[in-house]
């Protein structure tokens, strides 16, 4: 982690992250008219997912999420911070004057190129004053399409055939920031052809997608997702997609709501596949209506991809370290192993962009069987398994393989318990 005790710009890239150089920016000894559109352009530039202004005793640090780990570009003097802090929540129509309660805004920011960023602001009351959170959604942004996401090649034709299903549920499930939203919209750009109608409950919006109905959840005024899912299904849709399932009356109605005949899509905050089954249980859905609603989990992290111009090959691999995975390869991967170099294209960090790996559980007859009996995760996950399921390390061991990805980066990003060759 960078640290930096001057009130001005002087954060110095430590020798194991060379990348601090190249990312941040000094907007000391300017105003905050000034300095937070600068901030907010550099970030919109560098495709962050946030910004941060971090208020600590001595400075306010200005950090990124970059490629999804935190990055900081730049330190503010505490009074510079705290008026630029100020300045956000003026133009997100938030009170300036209230510092004790959490907060939530939004600014519709036009860039100097005359894009639209819509920005979602959080502030939080923290030991030494305000922090503040800029959520970045690009509307300019190009969506991933479901070929682009990373989805093996063998894989991917399940999935396909899974969305042409005339009504089930389909979950997509991993922690916080790892592309749950970006697959929902590949699927629905997918299915969008026009002979369906397609209806879906978001908080927020992330994107406008053309000849799709798109609702918005407004808990200020109690428009939750279930009461808006509840309104939904009078549209008569064909395809529904819930943003996130969180709770029991959601779940509940998402199931009843793929077992009436509507294809529903959403997320669920669950570790593999397998156990997002049983978080639809303790939720209290009934095993049977979900065993004969259910179509497929998706499970999902994101890794970064090497920087093609200059990775570098590493350590000849082990002789058995791709042998699970050595029918999906073809002649020539799997050779050796590339590591991140970096280079002024990719601000020296080695990377550039995130790819997907993924676990995809279609619910066959057998799962179903077992999902009745409320069986364990781990017999869910060995049933799956033997169905032919992918699990997280081969899909990762491929990207690996393919000089897509390094060792190093599977290792950060998946939890070893997920590595290693075992029943689970």
């Amino acid at each position: 982690m960078l640290q930096d005790r001057d009130t001005t710009v002087n954060i110095k890239a430590s020798r194991s992250e060379p990348w601090g150089h190249s990312l941040r920016i000094d907007v000391s000894g300017q105003e905050p008219e000034e300095a937070v559109p600068r901030l907010i352009d550099h970030a919109a530039g560098l495709h962050v997912s946030d910004l941060f202004f971090n208020t600590n005793e001595d400075r306010v640090d200005v950090g990124v999420r970059h490629l999804g780990i935190l990055r900081y570009i730049s330190s503010l003097s505490p009074d510079l911070g705290r008026r630029c802090i100020s300045f956000v929540k003026t133009i997100a129509n938030m009170n300036i004057s209230e510092r004790r309660r959490p907060m939530d805004g939004r600014w519709l920011y036009r860039n100097r190129t005359g894009g639209q960023l819509d920005l979602r602001i959080n502030t939080i009351p923290t030991l030494h004053g305000e922090d503040c959170t800029l959520r970045i959604l690009d509307q300019g942004s190009n969506l991933l399409s479901l070929d682009q996401l990373g989805i093996d090649a063998h894989v991917y034709p399940e999935l396909v055939k899974i969305l042409k299903s005339p009504s089930g549920l389909v979950l997509v499930t991993g922690p916080t920031e790892t592309g749950k939203s970006t697959t929902l919209y590949a699927c629905l750009s997918h299915i969008n052809t026009g002979d369906r109608k397609i209806n879906t409950i978001e908080d927020p919006i992330e994107y406008s997608l053309q000849g799709i109905r798109q609702s918005q959840v407004n808990t200020t005024i109690d428009v939750t997702f279930d009461e808006l899912l509840r309104s939904v299904l009078r549209q008569a849709p064909d395809v529904i997609m819930i943003g996130e399932i969180r709770d029991r009356e959601t779940a509940m109605t998402a199931v009843r709501a793929a077992g009436s005949g509507h294809l529903v899509l959403s997320t669920l905050h669950a570790p593999v596949a397998s156990a997002a089954i049983h978080s639809m249980l303790r939720l209290e859905v009934h095993p049977y209506l979900l065993s004969t609603s259910l179509l497929a989990v998706v499970s999902q992290r994101l890794l970064r991809k090497l920087c093609p111009r200059c990775k570098e090959p590493g350590e000849l691999p082990a002789h058995d370290l791709f042998e699970d995975v050595k029918q999906w390869l073809k002649p020539g991967e799997a050779e050796r192993l590339y590591e991140p170099r970096g280079c002024q294209e990719c601000h020296m960090t080695g990377y550039t962009g995130r790819i997907g790996v993924f676990e995809v559980l279609p619910v066959s007859p057998a799962i179903r069987a077992l999902i009745d009996d409320k069986a364990p995760v781990p017999f869910l996950r060995k049933k799956a398994v033997e169905e032919g399921m992918v699990e997280f390390r081969h899909s990762a061991m491929l990207k690996v393989g393919r000089g897509e990805t390094s060792m190093r980066e599977v290792t950060r990003v998946l939890p070893a318990e997920y590595l290693v060759h075992k029943d689970q």
